[in-house]
């Protein structure tokens, strides 16, 4: 029995997802579109509160590193390559590199990333390369939970399909079972990030109440019947001229009182937590999270030479799986390009190395590889030879 049809296209189509409800309309519910706006503020937000998942976020895209287009014909490719190069992106930047940056960080922070590949006024070739804002964009379920729409929003909050949606690039970050959109990797964050917001808050709060000391003066008057007529305008004559002594941006004074006048600093007896401890917690799960070795960030932790070596080798991994997301969108706008040029759609992204590092410990196993064959060619010629 087939199980399948075909399309319009002449090509073969899906049969119906077994698994799927059809009546889920994917993410394009209110609920859904509005909470997943909201969630993309709480990240911008997060990102400006905290500097540190700034600075890891913008390191990561940073640390992708640069990549170029192979292909079967060098003129072809050595044409493609110098498109990429120049080729304008969201109207103020020029180069792939900047656009795969942007979808990059976009992709880290909301989970999901989209793109557009802008062709010229009369259609005969790429024109500039557009990342997009989601605030602006949705997406819906086709006819298949396989079948994704991706649609404009318009000021009324409906989403209506784009036009030529194979113009459009996208990707998505450990997306949940049947869901379009990815998970940011700020996910579970904002709580860690409230912890240390405070901490640091109180910090702010109690070093302003000690930097700026305030003094408690006490007049204690005598047993005689004097002093203790005359207490009122004593004291509010010391009042006078401490004030007068304290003013500020005055002169330096001194202050003289007659009688048993004590001064002491209002909290000076009081110990301030020490923040080290659970401030570094709180450090340790955001590092955790964004898989960044602390030295990067400037975190100086005990650490030996070898698990810094390790760390970078894990951030090396990291690199390479994010490297495996962008691909698609990379050969997307390089195929548009060659189809739209009447050149074969046949090209290859070829990566640099992410460090120096990697080319030594690359080149030191072709070595140890090429020794290990010739000392098994050896082993063999002397079988031989006695046999």
């Amino acid at each position: 029995m087939r199980i399948w049809k075909k399309n319009r296209a002449g090509g073969p189509s899906l049969a119906p997802v077994q698994c799927a409800n059809p009546h889920m309309d994917g993410y394009a519910s209110a609920f859904s579109a509005w909470g997943a706006e909201g969630s993309r503020r709480l990240y911008r937000a997060l990102r400006q509160a905290v500097p540190i998942i700034d600075a890891s976020l913008s390191k990561l895209a940073r640390l992708i590193g640069e990549f170029t287009i192979r292909c079967n014909s060098p003129q072809v490719e050595e044409r493609l390559n110098q498109f990429l190069q120049q080729v304008p992106v969201n109207g103020c930047q020029y180069g792939i590199q900047n656009f795969i940056s942007g979808y990059l960080d976009q992709l880290l922070t909301y989970g999901t990333a989209v793109g557009e590949i802008v062709l010229t006024g009369d259609g005969s070739s790429i024109g500039a390369l557009y990342n997009a804002d989601l605030d602006e964009v949705g997406f819906r379920q086709g006819a298949s939970p396989l079948d994704l729409q991706i649609c404009r929003r318009q000021a009324s909050g409906d989403l209506v399909p784009v036009p030529y949606p194979e113009l459009i690039v996208t990707a998505a970050l450990n997306p949940p079972s049947g869901n379009y959109q990815g998970v940011s990797i700020l996910s579970g964050l904002p709580f860690v990030s409230d912890i240390l917001l405070k901490i640091y808050h109180t910090i702010g709060v109690n070093w302003e109440r000690v930097g700026n000391v305030r003094f408690a003066v006490t007049y204690k008057p005598s047993g005689g019947e004097a002093e203790q007529v005359y207490a009122r305008e004593r004291a509010e004559q010391i009042a006078r001229e401490w004030g007068r002594a304290m003013q500020a941006g005055g002169p330096v004074s001194d202050f003289v009182a007659v009688g048993d006048v004590n001064i002491r600093v209002i909290g000076a007896d009081n110990q301030i937590l020490d923040s080290n401890v659970p401030v570094r917690q709180m450090l340790e799960q955001i590092v955790a999270k964004l898989g960044i070795p602390p030295f990067l960030l400037g975190l100086s932790w005990s650490s030996t030479e070898r698990m810094s070596s390790q760390q970078a080798d894990i951030l090396t991994s990291e690199l390479e799986s994010y490297r495996r997301l962008l691909n698609p969108a990379i050969q997307r706008i390089c195929q548009v390009w060659l189809l739209l040029h009447g050149l074969p759609p046949d090209c290859t992204v070829c990566w640099d190395n992410i460090t120096l590092q990697d080319e030594v410990d690359l080149a030191d196993a072709r070595l140890k590889n090429a020794q290990a064959a010739q000392i098994e060619a050896q082993i063999g010629k002397e079988e031989l030879s006695h046999g």
